[in-house]
This record gives C-alpha cells, sequence and structure tokens, in this order.
C-alpha cells in the first residue's frame, strides 16, 4: 500500500515539475507576453502611430531565408528618427531584428539604410519628413549580410586604394614641430574631410553598380582631401594622381550627382571629382 502511494506521488510530482527547457521557453513566453502587452498599452496611449516596412533575410536560420517584408507599429513622437524606430521595433517586437548603429549622431557612418527609394542616415532621418508607411531597406548593390546589415568589405577596400594618408616629402625639424597648414587651406579641403564612411554615395552611385573595380565616390573624395591639401609632399600628390586618374577612377564618372545628393554631410562629391579630372589634365599636360 505504502508503495503505491509513494509511486503515486512520484508521478503527480514528475507531471508538475517541468524540465530545465520548458522553464526557459515559459519565461519567455512569459516575457513575450508581458511585452506585447506593454506595446498595446504604449500605441493606445500614443498620438500618433507610423508604420515601417523593415527588409528581412537570414541565411543561416530555416525559414527565414527567402527575403520578405516584416510590418511593424510603432509609437511616433516628436524628433523621432528612424533608428529610434528601428530601435523600438527590435526592443519590443523582435530581438532578431539585426542592423548597425553606434554613436546616434551622424558621426559613425554606420546606419546608413535605403529609406522610401533613398540613401539616408538611419539617425538623422526624420520620421515626420517621410510618408507613411515607412519602407526600410539595406543599402543597394551590395552583398545583404543579415535584415539590414551589408557587407562593407568592397568599400573598404576601395577606401584603402587611394592610400588615405599623409606622406609628407620633408617633416619639420622640431620633433614637437607641426606641420603648419594656412586657413584657406583647411577652408579649401574642409568639405571632403567630413566623409563619415557610410557608403551611402556609393551605392547611389549607377557606375559602381556596374563596375566593381571603380573607386567610387567616396575613395576618390578621400583621395581629393589629401591631394589638394598644401602638406602633401609634391611626389606622394604625382603618386595619388596616377593612382586615381586609372581606368577605374575619376574618368568612369558621369556626373550624375547622385552621390552628392544622398551624402549625409552635405559634401559636394561630383565637384570634387571633377576637380581631380582637371588635376589630372594638368598633370599629363608637357609643352616642352
Amino acid at each position: 500500500m505504502s508503495t503505491q502511494l509513494d509511486t503515486q506521488e512520484t508521478e503527480e510530482e514528475g507531471e508538475i515539475e517541468q524540465s530545465p527547457g520548458e522553464k526557459r521557453r515559459e519565461i519567455k513566453r512569459q516575457r513575450a507576453d508581458a511585452r506585447a502587452k506593454r506595446v498595446e498599452a504604449e500605441l493606445e496611449e500614443a498620438e500618433e502611430t507610423r508604420r515601417l516596412k523593415i527588409f528581412r533575410y537570414d541565411p543561416e536560420v530555416e525559414g527565414k531565408q527567402e527575403p520578405r517584408f516584416d510590418d511593424f507599429i510603432v509609437p511616433f513622437h516628436k524628433g523621432m528618427t528612424i533608428l529610434d524606430a528601428l530601435i523600438y521595433a527590435r526592443d519590443h517586437y523582435d530581438s532578431t531584428l539585426t542592423f548597425r548603429h553606434s554613436c546616434q549622431q551622424a558621426v559613425c557612418g554606420s546606419d546608413a539604410l535605403f529609406v522610401n527609394g533613398r540613401q539616408r542616415l538611419g539617425c538623422k532621418t526624420q520620421l515626420v519628413d517621410l510618408e507613411d508607411p515607412i519602407r526600410i531597406e539595406p543599402l543597394p548593390h551590395q552583398e545583404v549580410v543579415k535584415d539590414l546589415v551589408v557587407d562593407m568589405q568592397h568599400f573598404y577596400d576601395q577606401m584603402d586604394a587611394v592610400e588615405p594618408y599623409f606622406d609628407a616629402d620633408e617633416l619639420p625639424d622640431g620633433e614637437l614641430e607641426e606641420q603648419r597648414q594656412t586657413p584657406e587651406n583647411r577652408e579649401y579641403v574642409k568639405m571632403a574631410t567630413r566623409c563619415i564612411w557610410c557608403g551611402a554615395c556609393m551605392s547611389s552611385c549607377n557606375i559602381a553598380a556596374g563596375d566593381n573595380e571603380y573607386l567610387g565616390p567616396a575613395a576618390i573624395n578621400k583621395a581629393y582631401r589629401f591631394a589638394m591639401d598644401e602638406r602633401e609632399g609634391e611626389d606622394r600628390k604625382q603618386e595619388r594622381l596616377r593612382i586615381i586618374e586609372q581606368e577605374h577612377g575619376v574618368w568612369r564618372c558621369q556626373t550624375q550627382f547622385s552621390c552628392t545628393e544622398v551624402c549625409p554631410k552635405d559634401i559636394p562629391l561630383t565637384e570634387h571629382i571633377q576637380e581631380l579630372k582637371r588635376e589630372a589634365v594638368k598633370n599629363n599636360l608637357k609643352f616642352w
């Protein structure tokens, strides 16, 4: 009789007790339910909302390997940016939503996206300026790694190809003496120094889309920044001009101004490319 009672109690305890895996899943369900209720309450309290249509793709997860768009409703407030909306969607709806961001101050260039058919910086773009629904996609003409994240390695390789660093012919005599630059020359190259390596210009360029070897507007602008700096050594400047006047350099630009239009730092990229073309021509003209 005692044995039967012990067995019955053990079976009842086994039915009640959950495995570690079941406990974790139950905790996740509870958190998801709480999150859903919180979102519902926030949406009810919000005076306005915005609908996001976000590109989704994950090559490593079965069932998510086919690109699609997911819809998210987010509460809207004055001053809200695309990046704010993405963070809300990730934190309140789907923690697997993947995108790059860092400084949130339009300085790091990590959150360049394709929003409503145009390259934009997520942390700089205000939702109030966009029509609903807001369609958010990864930068075109680049391989998508996951969701809104693209592979930037080719872009970085093109930037490195112009050797973006100083190499003066002569250094100052004093150990702590500066390489001086006139205020006029500083003003001349100032806009070129604002590049944040976001890749928006490269993504918008039709030439770069069809010519994988084209240096691209960002790299050429970086070459301009050093070539036009009076502290650049003359021998180094000549070498830099040879790099940018190659077959896939400045001469591939067709002056479409798309790079200039999408640059979040308002750099006159097309103008800089044309000026380097003139420098290359003058450099090759010989009258003796």
